[in-house]
């Protein structure tokens, strides 16, 4: 048998945990998605195709106005990734140039055809592709350099 155990101070409940409140979205504010490494270059290489089809047709295939869409794509794309996949950008923005040309390149007579308009169009085009890849390059940089002084400046700190 047990011993009775002799009256003590009452327990409280446990305090009931509610799941935080969502952040309210600020008016005009920009979003702030966190994409993957896969995530941005699906991101990247969907939205370029979409941008090319649309130059395609809205612009008689030009392909300035295809490069001057891409430069804020790279720039989305290096600020939209997750600090864990920050290398991803400089890589998956010159493939996703590459796949936005597709509806771009000059080809009618299969797929040789198609792929020389494609090549030629990568060569004539080597300046805006260097250019969006140079600022997603940067904007990683910078990323990087102050996600390692945060985590300096806080490993820094004297425990209090």
């Amino acid at each position: 048998m047990r011993a009775a155990r002799p009256p003590g101070p009452q327990r409280r409940p446990a305090p009931v945990r509610r799941p935080a409140p969502a952040p309210v979205p600020t008016a005009g504010g920009l979003p702030n998605p966190r994409l993957t490494g896969l995530g941005s270059g699906l991101f990247c290489a969907v939205v370029m195709f979409l941008l090319g089809a649309l130059c395609s047709a809205l612009f008689g295939a030009s392909l300035t106005a295809y490069g001057v869409l891409f430069l804020p794509v790279c720039a989305l794309t290096a600020l939209w990734v997750r600090r864990v996949d920050l290398m991803t950008p400089p890589v998956v923005v010159p493939i996703a140039f590459a796949v936005g040309l597709l509806p771009l390149a000059d080809g009618e007579e299969g797929t040789g055809s198609m792929l020389m308009g494609l090549l030629t169009a990568l060569a004539t085009q080597a300046g805006w592709l260097y250019g969006g890849t140079l600022i997603a390059g940067l904007i990683v940089i910078v990323r990087r350099i102050r996600l390692v002084h945060r985590r300096r400046t806080a490993g820094a700190r004297p425990p209090v």
